[in-house]
């Protein structure tokens, strides 16, 4: 989700996983399409709001838009299929998410934490606040 130039697709294919890239950008779905497509990965293109959850479990790994956090974790935890997610986010709203998690249909179905934190340098264009990964893991 926000897949962008596919940094963690490649990686994901390269250990066998299917893989459904979300992207919403015409330009960044069309290269990825290009760049990954023969390896097996498929480009869903659409708004956040739009996305419609697989229909068996499945698992996530994003690095999204830091402004669609909350809407993406509430996506997630009105899931019942999840099976386990792997977020990267802004520190300070994933913090809040743990504390606080969005109304979500099946929220108590799951916990929350932050594993963290992510150095600035480990991104391309390192972004101007903290950065740590959420997991979401059917507790």
């Amino acid at each position: 989700m926000g897949a962008g130039d596919g940094a963690l697709a490649a990686p994901l294919l390269a250990t066998g996983a299917t893989v459904i890239a979300v992207e919403l950008h015409a330009r960044r779905a069309a290269l990825l399409r290009d760049r990954y497509g023969e390896r097996g990965l498929r480009v869903v293109r659409c708004d956040l709001r739009e996305l419609r959850l697989p229909a068996r479990p499945f698992r996530v790994v994003a690095n999204p838009p830091y402004a669609a956090t909350t809407a993406l974790v509430r996506l997630l935890l009105g899931s019942d299929r999840l099976v386990r997610a792997d977020l990267v986010l802004q520190g300070g709203a994933a913090r809040r998410l743990v504390e606080r998690p969005p109304p979500a249909r099946h929220v108590r179905r799951y916990r929350l934490e932050v594993v963290g934190p992510l150095p600035r340098s480990a991104f391309r264009v390192p972004p101007k606040v903290d950065s740590v990964r959420l997991r979401i893991e059917r507790g």
